[in-house]
């Protein structure tokens, strides 16, 4: 028998390397290593516990038979809570007829996508980001990827878009940035919101219109200085077109309760409930019901951000100072100063360096895998996020990071180092 031909999409579709990278670090574990896995953009548990609330309200909402279907666009107190929600910590006014609840952002990220660009549209989006490569693969859009730089803390400029903007359909943006934890300032998301309203100004009425995707996922979670701007807040014009990406997940390291909500003009978010209607995307009822009553529970969501957020900055904050510290030692190695997100941004600079056993370290490939192997740290390249394959870059999550491990982690990533020559 042949080989069997599938979809060409089917057949194009590139595998996640992060998963590839996982399955790695599983048979690493499997022979004996303790590995600090710092891989995947999800919590520990035990270290990152849902609010306590959400997880009572979730059980009650079971219990009291909330185990049908949803509607469609998602239930309409939810809606409704999360319009609260977002009036007021944000200062966003979306009614509940503009909010499309979904189990989780990637459902809405596709329905944006495929509610939006045409085969051949260009697709604008930075790279090092996640995943906008494969959603636009999925629509057949054209691939116009800025690369975004250490100079700009990883963030796209308007400088960069504005050459390419004539004739797009999307521009797929998300602040914090996943995989850097960097954010936008005010004034280069003013800059870009301004291209924006002026190439939509310049078409012809009735033409196919640019949208920005704002994927906001991580916008609870800044510290220190940092703000987090949106869009339609700095130009109110941008209300007819953004749609944003938002839920739980991170929020309150709540990945596996699943439920995310898109916030956009109606007429779009109608086109996007249609098709994840289809496709049967929806947060299951109870875990409706639940976020639903504590999203409007102002108190114990306060109290829990104060929390959450101190821990997720103390390993962040830690961990980049044993960076620091490595690169005062004279270590090739360096970090920014976290900003947001779960996520650290780390350099390991040391492609052509020997081990120990006259290895070279020929690829940043060779890099990974050294590091894994010797410091048992597991981080995962910003190649894998689109950027050049010989990035030096990684990211690093602290969501499956104990604080009394950050000690022996940056020891053994010191370790490993010095053993190079």
């Amino acid at each position: 028998m042949g080989k069997t031909t599938f979809s060409q999409l089917a057949e194009t579709l590139i595998a996640s390397e992060i998963v590839r990278l996982g399955a790695s670090i599983k048979e690493k574990i499997k022979t004996g290593n303790h590995i600090y896995n710092y891989t995947i953009g999800d919590f520990d548990s035990t270290q990152f516990p849902i609010p306590k609330q959400l997880e009572d309200e979730i059980v009650q909402a079971y219990r009291d038979g909330f185990t049908t279907y949803p509607i469609a666009e998602g239930e309409l107190e939810l809606r409704q809570a999360i319009s609260h929600f977002l009036e007021k910590r944000e200062g966003l006014h979306y009614t509940p007829q503009e909010i499309l609840v979904s189990n989780g952002g990637r459902p809405l990220i596709y329905a944006i996508f495929r509610s939006i660009v045409d085969k051949g549209d260009k697709v604008i989006y930075p790279v090092p980001s996640w995943n906008n490569n494969h959603y636009t693969h999925f629509t057949d859009g054209e691939h116009v990827m800025i690369e975004a730089t250490r100079e700009n803390n990883f963030m796209p400029t308007a400088e960069q878009i504005k050459p390419h903007i004539k004739g797009a359909s999307l521009l797929a943006l998300c602040s914090p940035l996943n995989p850097t934890g960097t954010v936008f300032n005010k004034a280069e998301l003013e800059a870009i919101c301004d291209l924006v309203i002026e190439e939509n100004a310049s078409r012809p009425e009735g033409s196919k219109m640019l949208y920005m995707m704002y994927d906001q996922i991580y916008w609870t979670l800044t510290y220190g200085d940092t703000h987090h701007y949106n869009p339609v807040s700095l130009r109110p014009e941008m209300k007819a077109y953004t749609v944003f990406v938002d839920g739980i997940s991170k929020s309150f390291a709540a990945t596996g309760v699943r439920v995310g909500w898109a916030m956009g003009p109606q007429e779009l978010i109608i086109k996007m409930r249609s098709l994840n209607s289809h496709i049967g995307s929806w947060a299951p009822m109870a875990e409706q019901k639940a976020v639903a009553h504590f999203l409007k529970n102002d108190a114990a969501v306060d109290e829990y951000f104060i929390h959450f957020k101190s821990e997720v900055a103390y390993r962040l904050n830690h961990l980049a100072d044993g960076f620091r510290k490595l690169k005062e030692e004279g270590l090739d190695v360096d970090a920014i100063s976290p900003q947001a997100a779960i996520y650290l941004t780390v350099q390991i600079n040391q492609v052509g360096k020997k081990t120990a056993s006259g290895d070279i370290l020929n690829d940043q490939s060779a890099v990974t895998e050294y590091i894994l192997s010797e410091a048992k740290l597991a981080m995962v390249p910003f190649g894998f996020f689109g950027a050049g394959k010989e990035s030096n870059w990684y990211r690093l999550s602290v969501g499956c990071c104990r604080k009394e491990d950050i000690e022996t982690v940056i020891g053994n990533l010191r370790n490993a180092l010095k053993q190079l020559s």
